[in-house]
């Protein structure tokens, strides 16, 4: 098991508005990935934030991942933790209180993301869980009302065949439902990547989320 002192200095690639108190989105990538890769999807989205794309802790697979798994879409409680305490660490020091953040996950990224936001809702101007499960049972609260009134951007395959289902179906339900959020939600017919439209529509969702 990781703890903390065994996790590297965080490494983060950035891209788009230099200035230290502009909104600042969080780009987390899946499993396996690396923070240079998702940093691309910044190129699509709007001109006023700044960027920075964060290389998960733990290497794995030629590249790295946010936590270890019980499999595929369920963390073990422990290391979700450890890597939260990690990035929070991390954030709190580029973002400090009334710099808005807002977090993009993709994949693993996303359960990170929503464990992430689950854990500290006052902390996000919003979260995009992008092709992804919630970390459900693994330590932080799926409770009813979690959420309520935090913006969250949901984007998923109907072809998907990465994420089971029946958690993406439990992720849907959860953040149009009993979470409270205030949710924006797409399906697509794509299977474990980025659709066009959904991207179009993230972009759109930051723009109103976070203004210039």
């Amino acid at each position: 098991m990781h703890n903390h002192m065994t996790f590297p200095p965080p490494v983060a690639a950035t891209a788009g508005n230099p200035d230290p108190a502009a909104p600042l989105v969080v780009l987390l990538h899946g499993r396996g990935s690396h923070e240079q890769e998702i940093l691309s999807l910044a190129g699509h989205l709007p001109a006023g934030p700044a960027y920075a794309a964060v290389r998960a802790p733990i290497a794995e697979g030629g590249g790295y991942a946010w936590f270890a798994n019980r499999g595929v879409g369920r963390p073990v409680a422990a290391s979700l933790r450890a890597a939260m305490g990690w990035f929070r660490r991390w954030l709190d020091e580029v973002a400090p209180a009334g710099r808005p953040v807002a977090l993009v996950g993709f994949s693993g990224g996303a359960a990170f993301a929503g464990g992430l936001l689950l854990d500290d809702p006052a902390r996000y101007a919003g979260a995009a869980i992008l092709y992804g499960t919630l970390p459900f049972d693994a330590g932080v609260p799926t409770t009813p009302d979690r959420l309520a009134g935090v913006p969250v951007f949901v984007a998923q395959g109907e072809h998907d065949t990465v994420i089971p289902r029946e958690l993406l179906d439990r992720t849907w339900a959860y953040l149009r439902g009993e979470s409270g959020a205030a949710a924006t939600a797409r399906r697509d017919p794509v299977g474990h990547q980025i659709a066009p439209p959904a991207l179009t529509g993230l972009s759109d969702w930051l723009r109103e989320r976070l203004p210039a």
